[in-house]
């Protein structure tokens, strides 16, 4: 039987902005599945200057800006995206600079 269950992405965003200014630059909770699931969702709150250090694609991933705005960085290539915008993270090491307060979903599909 698949058990239906809702999440208020708002009131996530609300939590981790409160854990992010307990500890000073970000917090973040895995809404749906995990590290063992092949789909991962997590919301992630980051202030203003906060950074998520240079990192693996762990499979095929969005992130998607809830509010706020934030810089990818990937070698020598940036790209700035703010609230509704939706960036393609590249299959390379990366890196999450938050320009403003940011709350972001981040979705990886992770390659079997």
């Amino acid at each position: 039987m698949t058990v239906m269950q809702k999440v208020s992405i708002e009131a996530l965003v609300r939590e981790q902005f409160a854990k992010a200014a307990a500890n000073g630059r970000n917090a973040a909770d895995t809404v749906v599945g995990g590290h063992e699931r092949v789909l991962r969702q997590t919301v992630i709150a980051m202030l203003e200057g906060a950074e998520l250090g240079e990192h693996e694609n762990p499979g095929e991933a969005t992130l998607y800006v809830l509010k706020g705005s934030v810089r990818l960085l990937s070698g020598d290539q940036q790209w700035d995206a703010r609230t509704g915008d939706l960036l393609m993270i590249p299959n390379a090491r990366h890196s999450v600079i938050a320009q403003t307060d940011a709350a972001l979903l981040l979705t990886v599909a992770k390659v079997p």
